[in-house]
This record gives structure tokens, C-alpha cells and sequence, in this order.
């Protein structure tokens, strides 16, 4: 049974940092790409970074670009998102989900949330950034 869990979500200011990690059990984790994804209330869900699975390669929105960092820890069956500079705007409910297809995360790829593309779907941290 793929299973993805979340941790590190807090409450911080502006200008503070948070790490978020998502630990993998019961699948081969090296076969997946592994994307972030956060969504806001009353928002859509918003893809903010991924690791791609081939060579590790990543993808960051526009919008984290230079703030957030997105690392995978093959030992550990791990994705960790550094994130920095945080923003209001930054505030969420953060997901890590395993692609079903590996190349939906490549550096020239934007990637957008679309039902059906994951193997698995973690229960989200909440990040509050306040002003």
C-alpha cells in the first residue's frame, strides 16, 4: 500500500523558515516523482515544486522560486522542502503525492494539479504565516 505522511508544518512570522518533509512507505519510492502541492482556503490546489524520480532533477513555481528547496533522501525514502523567506502568501495546506507517471516532473514542466495523476496523496500539514 503506497503511503505518504507530512510533517513540519507550524505557525511562524514573516521572513521565517519551515521544513516540511514527506516520508514514503509501501511502494518503491525511487520510481516516483514526488510533487508538492498547497492549497489555500477557497484557492485550488497549486503545484510548488517536484522531484523527478529519473535523475532528481526539480521544478519550482514561479511564485517560490529562490525561497523553497525541494530534496529527496533516497536512504531515507524521504522528499524535504526547504522553504525561506516565507510570505503570507505562503500560507496553506501543504501535500506531498507520488506521481504516477515520472515525467509530469521535469524543469520546463509546470506542474498542475489534475485528479487521476498520483499513486498517493498525503494527508497535508497546515504552514499559518503570519504578517
Amino acid at each position: 500500500q503506497v503511503h505518504l505522511v507530512e510533517s513540519g508544518g507550524g505557525l511562524v512570522q514573516a521572513g521565517e523558515s519551515l521544513k516540511l518533509s514527506c516520508a514514503a512507505s509501501g511502494f518503491a519510492f525511487d520510481y516516483y516523482s514526488i510533487g508538492w502541492f498547497r492549497q489555500a482556503p477557497g484557492k485550488e490546489y497549486e503545484g510548488v515544486s517536484c522531484s523527478a524520480s529519473s535523475d532528481d532533477s526539480t521544478w519550482y513555481a514561479d511564485s517560490v522560486k529562490g525561497r523553497f528547496t525541494i530534496s529527496r533522501e533516497h536512504a531515507k525514502d524521504t522528499v524535504s522542502l526547504q522553504m525561506n523567506s516565507l510570505e503570507p502568501e505562503d500560507t496553506a495546506v501543504y501535500y506531498c503525492a507520488a506521481l504516477v507517471s515520472p515525467p509530469l516532473c521535469a524543469p520546463s514542466r509546470v506542474l498542475v494539479y489534475s485528479e487521476g495523476d498520483y499513486a498517493s496523496w498525503g494527508q497535508g500539514t497546515q504552514v499559518t504565516v503570519s504578517a
